[in-house]
């Protein structure tokens, strides 16, 4: 009887003391709570694409006391030679390690240790450590584009909506790019941070009347080697109410003698488009 009694308060004993066991609590790239040789899998990065592991300083120690400042300083170590590495700052209330792949780090999982310290053992706390995993990969991200099939008249621009979901970890920024007109090479810098999908504004347009078969090309300013791209089919063509839809974006110069006559030209053009 004292054997059967005395096994269920071990186990309890035990249960209570692993619940009280310092722990790190992660806030990026997501929420996870993880104890000492735990794991996790952050995701997905493009080569070369930057990322960081962030985590709160404060923690428990075996006697279950929240612990502020618990962790003082947080570092990555067993990345391959080529890749880079910031560690935390000390003492901070928010912990975060900054990783960059290698700019043309092969395709693959890979595996690498965070370890979080109290130094000194101050708070007697120790050390942390835990296995993260991250999946490098060119594809980080989905593409969409709207309209795809564009009717304007001659230097009038036309926005176009990119949508970008940003499934991988790094919150680096991208390039807007339409390439294969000639009039409009401009590129946009845009962010859409991880795990977010974003829309954003594009205008296009071309001088010279023609059938254009441009591409909406979209890539990582921390690589090229991450990038997507959508045809996209701009008709320019000459026509009354083109010409007056271009009078209203001031694409089309006239003596000023003549403004308000085309002023009126091109309130007769809004009316038309809603009818």
């Amino acid at each position: 009887m004292k054997f059967a009694y005395f096994v269920p308060v071990i186990l309890i004993s035990m249960v209570a003391m692993a619940g009280a066991a310092p722990y790190i609590s992660i806030v990026e790239p997501y929420n996870a709570t993880l104890y000492n040789n735990g794991t996790i899998y952050l995701g997905k990065v493009g080569p070369g694409q930057p990322f960081y592991i962030t985590a709160v300083s404060a923690t428990a120690n075996a006697s279950g006391t929240i612990i502020q400042r618990g962790w003082n300083q947080m570092y990555a170590t067993g990345l391959p030679g080529s890749w880079v590495v910031s560690n935390s700052s000390l003492y901070s209330k928010y912990l975060s390690v900054k990783v960059t792949p290698y700019a043309n780090a092969t395709n693959g999982t890979y595996r690498f240790t965070i370890t979080a310290e109290n130094f000194g053992n101050y708070s007697k706390l120790g050390t942390i450590e835990f296995t993260a995993y991250v999946n490098v990969t060119p594809n980080v991200f989905s593409l969409s584009v709207s309209p795809t099939n564009i009717s304007t008249g001659p230097g009038q621009p036309t926005n176009i909506e990119v949508t970008i979901n940003n499934t991988g970890v790094s919150d680096a920024p991208f390039y807007l790019t339409a390439l294969g007109l000639p009039a409009w090479n401009t590129s946009t810098e845009v962010i859409a941070l991880h795990n977010t999908v974003r829309s954003f504004s594009y205008p296009v347009y071309e001088d010279e009347p023609g059938l254009y078969n441009a591409r909406m090309y979209v890539s990582s300013v921390a690589s090229s080697l991450v990038h997507k791209e959508s045809n996209i089919n701009l008709l320019v063509k000459a026509s009354v109410p083109n010409d007056y839809s271009a009078i209203g974006s001031g694409s089309v110069a006239f003596p000023i003698i003549y403004e308000p006559a085309y002023a009126v030209m091109y309130l007769i053009r809004l009316l038309l488009s809603y009818v």
